[in-house]
């Protein structure tokens, strides 16, 4: 596209546009804020709907990866779909499936049900989220202007997360886990008419549908994902992990190769990641993903099954971070002109390494004043000063063709590496607390406390003749029935589910393996920050002002 077409396009939707800007924006962040804040609304009320379908902690992170399988699946077909297609058209598509799903997760009867519901939000999703961002960067000019839209996409973004959580819990403890679901039915209907009344189509790229390019992504992305799934309910050690990841690595090498030599139209041009900053900024936000995703999710349960928060009270626990997120994007957005994105992403992964490790020091007896909401606080900083340049610096200077593929990879960034990390993470938990659960169990001598005076010395004993090793049921009941009989039914409820002893030693096992997950998240940080510090060089002065006729297209 020569810079005159590009003029007059740009004209003609700034033309259209004025009429009601806000609307427009207000309608595509709408979007967005509904998209992410699925991905945690449903995590708060996970115990709640684990105990209705009888599911574990392990197994109800399907209802987070049947999501998040489709999305990252389908975000680079949905992402180019709208350059070629129409992003208006694709967008209230991609919000209509949405809509549809979480109105059938809702209705859900059974857990199949449910993962139904949400494979069909999570492909909704993956057609609305990339399509969102695309509809700024080619509704709004480079400079101030795309910067203001940009700062309320990336506060809507970030502090959706939190709000999800927060909305979650208050939906949870006062009408049903069902309502986490029903909450996107008539949000999504008034975006829909909202995008039909308000919205323009935009230009669209020419060309035919590279259904090659299509089909191998998709299936790549979807091994991909579901290898890391895999990896975090039965582990490393067996052949399936190894064949989803081959396969995995199969196709998406095959993909590139057929991408950059063999199709004459390609769903995804190299020279998308021509500009290195902003392959940088893809790197970056892939590994960002990975150490918050699994983040929250640590979060929510330490603050549930730790602190003993109810669903609502843990939502309310996240409000700091969705106000503090939102303060920071806007006053990020405000400081990129002169500070440079460098600058803001370097800092914000700097500080999200210093929260992963103070969330990392958490122990049983930690407070949420006292570690909790200070990591927290700091993380909050952390993504408002990223998001905002990291977006930025994704999505300018790229042709308005190609801005649903760049918004796309953005958001492949984030979903692949929330899927990597939340697999990674949850791995790291599940074997640490396992072999903590093994080494300490003689060491429950708070709940042991709580017992009558004349049973302290014989059940201490008792767990410390076990070896460190929890005892097995058999030799908890052949040690109840060794006692006086009156004391039977007391010990029995020691022992039990409900009991101190369950309770007290859970909250240890919870705690040191959500203390090594967010260890194992400093590690992606820490990664985030060599890659902002080396590979992204954008300077300030490489920003669109938005006083030039036309900007400088990547090719």
């Amino acid at each position: 596209m020569t810079g005159t077409d590009q003029k007059s396009s740009t004209s003609g939707s700034t033309a259209r546009r004025t009429i009601h800007p806000g609307l427009v924006l207000l309608i595509i962040a709408g979007a967005q804020v509904m998209v992410v804040l699925d991905a945690t609304i449903v995590n708060i009320a996970l115990p709640s709907m684990g105990e209705y379908f009888g599911k574990n902690q392990t197994d109800m992170t399907w209802a987070l990866n049947a999501y998040t399988l489709a999305f990252g699946s389908g975000l680079l077909l949905g992402g180019r779909s709208g350059d070629l297609l129409g992003r208006r058209k694709m967008f209230i598509i991609g919000l209509g499936l949405f809509t549809l799903g979480s109105l059938l997760g809702g209705l859900s009867f059974n857990f199949g049900f449910l993962l139904f519901g949400r494979v069909i939000q999570g492909f909704g999703g993956a057609i609305a989220s990339p399509t969102a961002l695309s509809l700024i960067t080619t509704s709004f000019d480079e400079g101030e202007e795309r910067n203001r839209a940009i700062s309320v996409y990336a506060a809507v973004s970030g502090a959706g997360a939190a709000v999800g959580l927060l909305l979650g819990g208050i939906l949870t403890e006062y009408l049903t886990w069902r309502w986490v679901l029903f909450v996107n039915v008539p949000i999504g209907i008034l975006l829909m008419v909202g995008a039909f009344l308000y919205l323009h189509e935009s230009e669209r790229l020419k060309g035919k549908f590279d259904f090659i390019g299509a089909v191998s992504s998709a299936l790549g992305m979807f091994m991909l994902v579901y290898g890391f799934i895999h990896v975090a309910h039965d582990g490393w050690a067996n052949a399936e992990t190894y064949a989803l990841f081959l396969a995995a690595a199969v196709l998406l090498i095959g993909f590139v190769v057929f991408e950059a030599k063999v199709a004459k139209e390609p769903m995804m041009p190299m020279r998308i990641f021509a500009n290195r900053s902003r392959s940088g900024a893809y790197i970056v936000m892939l590994v960002v993903g990975a150490a918050m995703f699994g983040l929250f999710y640590f979060v929510t349960y330490f603050i549930q099954q730790v602190l003993g928060y109810s669903a609502l009270k843990a939502g309310f626990a996240f409000l700091p971070v969705a106000i503090t997120i939102g303060i920071t994007a806007q006053i990020a957005g405000k400081a990129l002109p002169k500070a440079g994105p460098k600058a803001l992403i370097t800092g914000g992964t700097g500080l999200l390494v210093v929260a992963m490790l103070l969330l990392s020091t958490v122990t049983a007896e930690s407070t949420y004043l006292g570690k909790l909401l200070p990591g927290m606080i700091i993380l909050a900083i952390a993504m408002g000063l990223i998001f905002v340049p990291i977006t930025s610096v994704a999505v300018s200077n790229v042709r308005n063709t190609d801005a649903g593929l760049a918004s796309a990879l953005l958001n492949v960034g984030q979903q692949v590496g929330g899927a990597i990390g939340l697999s990674v993470l949850a791995t790291v938990a599940a074997t640490t607390g396992k072999n903590y659960a093994s080494a300490h169990i003689s060491d429950a001598g708070k709940a042991v406390a709580t017992l009558p005076q004349d049973l302290q010395q014989p059940v201490q004993g008792f767990l410390g003749s076990s070896g460190g090793k929890a005892p097995e049921p058999e030799q908890i009941q052949a040690f109840i029935h060794s006692q006086p009989a009156a004391e039977q039914a007391t010990l029995q409820h020691f022992f039990g589910p409900d009991g101190a002893l369950q309770q007290m030693f859970t909250a240890h096992v919870q705690a040191h393996s959500s203390a090594m997950g967010f260890l194992t998240a400093a590690v992606f940080a820490i990664v985030a920050l060599v890659v902002a510090a080396t590979v992204i060089n954008v300077k300030k002065e490489d920003l669109p002002t938005g006083a030039e006729d036309s900007a400088p297209m990547v090719v």
